[in-house]
């Protein structure tokens, strides 16, 4: 790596960098701290998950950034688990990737299939910076009670808004509006649904 060739003008450590949204590399000593930590609680969560309910909620609360009243079956694999955050009521189902070097919302009453990934690391499209480490993230935000498909892939600075359902093994590139429908790879809206229509109560 090549640091000393960028960022000279900034006191800030690559830390505070990745921390404020801005390109870094990831080089400095709390990058790999943090990372540390983040891999023993999940390992600990897994193990926990079955022998001692009340200890694994404890312990996915301190991985995470919010993480209560939830359902996440392990494994879980994440980057830091302080910018995840996990709204009330949402069921993870097994093999979550969430990179988190910037932050990840959660909504409330979510639905996850299996073997997500919800990434938002970016890095330069320029052979030079990408080679000398320069990487990046964008925000990925999940509104209440969004369905994942299994195998969903959202990329950086993706929103799905809120009652929105991805089909399984979609690539979410682009924002998708609530009460939508996407499927493909790039995700594309199929349909709009009807955030008021209940198909399971019986009719008068």
């Amino acid at each position: 790596m090549h640091a000393e060739r960028y960022f000279t003008d900034d006191s800030r450590d690559q830390f505070q960098r990745m921390l404020d949204g801005d390109p870094y590399i990831a080089n400095d000593p709390q990058h790999a701290v943090q990372s540390q930590r983040a891999m023993t609680l999940a390992a600990r969560y897994e193990r926990e998950y079955l022998a001692d309910s009340d200890a694994a909620a404890a312990t996915l609360a301190e991985l995470c950034g919010t993480a209560a009243n939830v359902e996440v079956r392990p494994p879980l694999r994440i980057d830091y688990g302080f910018n995840l955050h996990i709204g009330d009521g949402t069921f993870i189902n097994y093999n979550l990737t969430a990179l988190d070097v910037a932050p990840i919302r959660i909504g409330r009453s979510c639905q996850i299939g299996p073997n997500v990934q919800l990434l938002t690391p970016t890095h330069p499209l320029e052979p030079i910076p990408r080679r000398d480490g320069i990487e990046g993230g964008a925000p990925i935000e999940l509104g209440d009670n969004v369905w994942l498909g299994g195998g969903v892939i959202v990329c950086p600075g993706v929103t799905i808004g809120t009652n929105s359902v991805i089909g399984a093994r979609s690539v979410v590139t682009r924002d998708v509006p609530p009460n939508a429908v996407a499927v493909g790879n790039p995700a594309r809206v199929i349909r709009t649904l009807d955030a008021t229509a209940n198909p399971y109560t019986a009719s008068e």
